[in-house]
């Protein structure tokens, strides 16, 4: 539904311009078939937008001129999603480090971002600002990652910003399911998943959990004095719980690129040392060898696998399935 409420979203923004719309250059704005946009219409005309539509080869759409809007409808979830997504789109843009990323997307995710929180409901605004300040951006990865409740992302949110005591359900990756009792510090958005950095109560010590593993947060109405985070901020602070995590697989692998090209395609999850102005030696730390191939599939470059052989294996079985496609 947040993608649906986002192209909708973007629908009333060009026609707020007021100009007439030709319905193939509208669709082709929005990336959609005429169909969608049909329906796209439809669905601002049922929540009383007074969208005008010319038939025929060169038919389309416009506002009806003179015309009070009222304000946007949209669920709490739906108006979360479009929170979440709208200012990653921001932050990503204004970073300028996603490959594939729209041009001048940044600028166009502020001003959507802005119009959507002044048309919230007060309740609803309160949480998706609290979502926003209390969020740290790490700048790792982007796009679709784990399917996250937003109720529980706001409650989280909401605790961090008015320094409450939190409780929640927490399910361990072993499956293990335990209470938890903290003092929220951030929510940090890295490598396609969320977390919540918090003092354990419990354990006396700091530690972040996954927001995708959190159940049932309730505030307890106890506030607290914030203290110092053991670390430059929360983001940092998450960046060095998964490095200390174990990843049996250490990748060795020559790659016929320059090593500031495989910096920018895969920095993040590896190292290139510099052989020549043409060769780099890339080293990488995964939980998957199936992970590792994909990387050095995203190089776009011939490599030669130094270690572990296993990989080698792994990458002919995929040359073969490819080849079989």
């Amino acid at each position: 539904m947040a993608n649906t409420s986002t192209r909708t979203l973007r629908l009333l923004s060009l026609l707020q311009s007021h100009r007439y719309w030709p319905g193939g250059e509208l669709a082709e704005r929005l990336g959609v078939s005429r169909r969608t946009l049909r329906r796209d219409v439809d669905r601002l005309r049922e929540l009383g937008y007074p969208v005008e539509a010319r038939r025929g080869a060169d038919g389309g759409y416009q506002l009806a001129p003179g015309t009070a809007l009222p304000p946007l409808v949209i669920d709490d979830d739906e108006a979360v999603a479009l929170a979440v997504g709208l200012q990653a789109a921001a932050q990503g843009g204004a970073r300028g480090g996603t490959e594939g990323a729209v041009d001048g997307i940044a600028e166009s995710s502020v001003r959507v971002l802005a119009k959507v929180v002044q048309v919230m409901p007060v309740r609803l605004r309160r949480r998706v600002e609290a979502l926003r300040a209390m969020t740290v951006p790490a700048g790792w990865g982007g796009g679709a990652g784990t399917l996250i409740d937003p109720g529980v992302l706001t409650e989280a949110a909401l605790a961090c910003r008015d320094a409450e005591r939190l409780r929640f359900a927490h399910t361990a990756a072993g499956g293990r399911r335990t209470d938890r009792h903290v003092e929220p510090h951030r929510l940090v958005c890295l490598g396609r998943r969320w977390y919540l950095v918090a003092y354990d109560l419990d354990r006396q010590d700091w530690r972040s959990f996954r927001v995708d593993r959190i159940g049932g947060p309730r505030g307890t109405g106890a506030r607290f004095r914030p203290r110092e985070l053991p670390a430059a901020d929360a983001a940092e602070f998450v960046r060095a719980g998964l490095d200390e995590l174990p990843r049996p697989h250490a990748v060795e692998v020559l790659v016929e690129a320059p090593a500031e090209l495989v910096r920018v395609r895969i920095g993040r999850w590896s190292t290139a040392e510099e052989i020549d102005d043409r060769r780099c030696r890339v080293r990488i730390t995964a939980d998957s060898l199936d992970w590792a191939a994909m990387a050095l599939g995203v190089v776009g470059a011939d490599f030669h696998v130094v270690d572990p052989p296993e990989l080698r294996e792994r990458v002919h079985e995929w040359a073969a399935r490819f080849g079989r496609a």
